[in-house]
């Protein structure tokens, strides 16, 4: 294990209460838990999925219809096939939001007891870090605990920083910031440092280690990431949630971006704050029981997680792979154990970071790919419930959606604007054994279809706007109906302008992750920084050259003019990747800065942890002994 002696280089921790945590059999299921009460769920997933699943079927069988005039070939079940596939994610985001908007929401929010009634256990709140910037990290976990100490609620809570940085400059900034740190941090709460230089097992590995050799003292533990805060209030209520269900294994937050600057992480947190929650309120309605893990901003059940979500290694044709997206699959391992996996949208308080720019999120999305497609591996796990395989499914679906739209655009453009430039029916003509196939279709056919796939790809953003729009309260914290009418129209036109890029780059991610063994891994960079020239063009070729392509279709007469908005996407693929690094704050008007809740009042927290984070990059920089990086 990675406490073996040699492993740990510098650590400042409690005496050891070892939890031992064995690596689960995924082709046996333990012995299960007596389940807690369905409460309804099937009623919820009916009125998810049941929808979603005939609006598909419709689809189907009217293209069917459309397409075996004259007998089906295996072209047009092969586009028959993606274009199901693709309509029916498509159509259960939609669902989702309808069952949120009817009113169907959970109920099972943790709500605020009287203290009498609260049993206090100990928490510990673990912050795994690997090359992150101390000062953040450290100015962070100062906030949070101070905010904490305030709340004087029933619970016991350490913080332990568990570092696995390679970096020595960056170790040796860490532990300075943590003399700091367990020096100013209130009286009620220890803190606690360990670091390994060997990074075994990555995030995994790190959890596991603290669990094997100090989970034995606590109830709870609470999962943070490097640039996770969460308020005493947010914490407290994840922790007397956990104490008041037994059943519990798992309670997962709904986190909030913050500290957008950039216009790419401005678009990402007006979309989050804005229409996430009603997808949040929606999933937390029909998962129920079966809800799934982030892998942070959580708070977990530790001997439930020691006992039944220690995960294995994958061995396949000699090779031994390490379960990257970890998170859904200890979720379902805990559920498959007896265990409810909770999903709690409405705790407040939960806050995360975001990438600055459009390459710094498809170099996260690289590695979030390879581990989501590796959940395809998994689905067979024995005693996992229906709900936890269809998680680990969806997740994998959401990258291999991105092939699929790219095929369908190959199609579309091989079928060009009428039956004169009908590449396909060219190609057809020439050979006998084949039937006249498509149909040719038609300017107004195009439009619709393009109508309809835009019309269900929004449906959700023009659901939580509708909702806001009309709801004066919510208008106001988004400064007004102009304001915030502006900036959904800001956002809308940007995500219509970048999602062909990251169609293109998904597609590019799920080739990366089928032909090559592994991603290069870096910390998240969370900075606004401003690529150079080159940079951008060897990153956006692909996308730049399919642009021409079809741009020369479109001057050629070939190509439908209702793929301009792609095309035009596509051939900017590298102003608009430069353009997503503009800092918004400081060079736009209000009114097209996409400005929301947490950007014009900003939290308490946040405004405490920019100021924490400021003291200690001051003092560290400032020391004449760690080198300033």
């Amino acid at each position: 294990m990675s406490d073996q002696p040699g492993d740990i280089q510098l650590q400042a921790m409690p005496p050891r209460a070892p939890l031992q945590m064995q690596p689960q059999d995924l082709s046996n299921a333990p012995k299960r838990r007596p389940a807690p009460a369905a409460r309804r769920s099937l009623w919820w997933r009916l009125a998810v999925f049941g929808p979603a699943l005939i609006g598909t079927a419709l689809l189907i069988h009217g293209l069917y219809g459309w397409l075996a005039g004259s007998g089906m070939t295996g072209l047009e079940w092969a586009l028959l096939t993606m274009i199901g596939a693709t309509f029916v994610w498509v159509t259960l985001s939609v669902s989702t939001v309808g069952v949120a908007v009817a009113g169907l929401l959970a109920r099972e929010d943790a709500r605020e007891r009287p203290l009498q009634d609260i049993t206090g256990i100990d928490v510990a709140m673990l912050v795994p870090i690997y090359n992150e910037v101390p000062w953040d990290v450290f100015g962070n976990a100062a906030a949070m605990l101070e905010d904490l100490a305030q709340r004087k609620g029933p619970h016991r809570y350490t913080l332990f920083v568990l570092s696995d940085t390679q970096n020595a400059a960056i170790a040796a900034q860490e532990w300075q910031a943590f003399r700091q740190l367990q020096q100013a941090a209130p009286k009620s709460i220890r803190v606690f440092y360990r670091r390994r230089t060997a990074n075994i097992d990555k995030k995994v590995g790190n959890l596991v280690d603290w669990i094997s050799g100090w989970g034995a003292e606590y109830e709870g533990m609470v999962v943070l990431d490097a640039d996770s805060l969460m308020t005493g209030r947010a914490i407290e209520r994840l922790a007397t949630e956990l104490s008041g269900d037994p059943d519990a294994g798992l309670i997962q937050t709904f986190p909030m971006l913050i500290g957008a600057e950039t216009l790419f992480a401005r678009l990402q947190q007006f979309s989050n704050i804005a229409y996430g929650w009603l997808l949040a309120e929606g999933l937390a309605l029909w998962a129920r029981s079966e809800g799934n893990y982030w892998g942070h901003n959580a708070i977990i059940r530790t001997r439930a997680f020691a006992q039944n979500a220690g995960l294995p290694h994958l061995t396949a044709r000699g090779r031994d792979d390490l379960i990257l997206s970890h998170d859904f699959v200890e979720a379902g391992l805990l559920r498959r154990a007896g265990w409810r996996v909770r999903f709690l949208p409405r705790v407040s308080g939960s806050y995360e970071e975001t990438p600055a720019t459009l390459i710094d999120y498809v170099l996260r999305d690289r590695r979030w790919c390879r581990g989501n497609l590796q959940h395809l591996r998994l689905l067979g796990t024995a005693g996992f419930h229906p709900v936890s395989r269809f998680h680990l499914f969806h997740g994998a679906a959401a990258y291999l959606l991105s092939p699929a739209w790219f095929m369908l655009l190959i199609f579309w453009t091989l079928l060009g604007k009428d039956a004169d430039t009908n590449v396909v029916r060219y190609f057809n003509e020439t050979n006998p054994l084949f039937p006249d196939w498509p149909p040719a279709m038609s300017h107004i056919d195009s439009a619709a279809f393009l109508i309809i796939m835009y019309a269900m790809l929004l449906t959700p953003k023009i659901a939580g706007a509708g909702i806001i729009a009309v709801t004066p309260a919510a208008t106001r914290v988004f400064g007004g109906h102009l304001a915030f009418l502006s900036a959904f129209l800001v956002e809308v036109a940007l995500s219509i302008a970048y999602a062909p890029i990251l169609m293109i780059q998904q597609t590019k991610a799920v080739l990366r992750a089928i032909f090559t063994r592994s991603e290069p891994w870096s910390p998240q960079s969370r900075d606004a920084r401003h690529y150079p020239v080159m940079t951008l063009l060897r990153f956006h070729w692909v996308e730049t050259l399919v642009g021409v392509l079809l741009l020369s279709g479109l001057i050629a007469g070939l190509v439908s003019l209702w793929l301009i908005p792609i095309v035009f996407s596509l051939v900017m693929s590298v102003p608009l990747s430069a353009l997503s690094a503009f800092n918004v704050m400081r060079r736009t008007p209000e009114g097209l800065r996409m400005d929301s809740p947490h950007t014009l009042r900003e939290p308490g927290i946040v405004i405490r942890a920019r100021a924490e984070r400021a003291d200690y990059k001051g003092r560290l920089l400032a020391s004449q002994d760690i080198p300033a990086e």
